[in-house]
C-alpha cells in the first residue's frame, strides 16, 4: 500500500506527464495518441512507473521505443514543471498498459457469440 505523500506524488507527475504529453507528445512519439494511465513511485519516490495506454497504433511497442528513447527529455521537462513542489525529480520507467485493447478485444468476441433464445415455459 502505497503513503499518502507517494499518492499525491504520483498524482503530480500523472497530471503534470499527462499535460506535457498533450502540448509536447508529438516530438516524443509523433502522431500516436497517448495517455498517461497511472503512475506509482517508489517509497523514496527516486522512480516513477508510468503506465501509458496507446490507442489505435499499428505497433504500439515501437511507440514505447520512441517514448523510452526520450525519457530523459521528459525528466527534464517534467523537472522544469515540478521543480518547485518535489526535490527529487524521479527516474521515469515507462510501461505499456493495454487493458483499454483487450476490453476492445473482448468486446468484439462478445458481439461475436450468438445466444439462442430460452425455449417456452408452457
Amino acid at each position: 500500500m502505497d503513503s499518502t505523500r507517494q499518492q499525491k506524488f504520483s498524482r503530480l507527475i500523472q497530471k503534470e506527464l499527462g499535460d506535457l504529453f498533450q502540448r509536447e507528445g508529438k516530438s516524443f512519439y509523433g502522431q500516436n495518441f497517448v495517455t498517461i494511465t497511472s503512475v506509482s513511485v517508489t517509497p523514496d519516490l527516486s522512480i516513477a512507473r508510468v503506465r501509458v495506454s496507446i490507442f489505435k497504433a499499428v505497433k504500439p511497442q515501437d511507440v514505447m521505443v520512441m517514448i523510452n528513447k526520450n525519457s530523459h527529455e521528459i525528466r527534464l521537462k517534467l523537472g522544469k514543471r515540478i521543480h518547485n513542489q518535489a526535490r527529487i525529480i524521479p527516474a521515469l520507467q515507462f510501461f505499456l498498459d493495454d487493458s483499454l485493447d483487450y476490453v476492445d478485444k473482448m468486446e468484439e468476441v462478445f458481439k461475436k457469440i450468438v445466444i439462442p433464445p430460452a425455449p417456452d415455459k408452457d
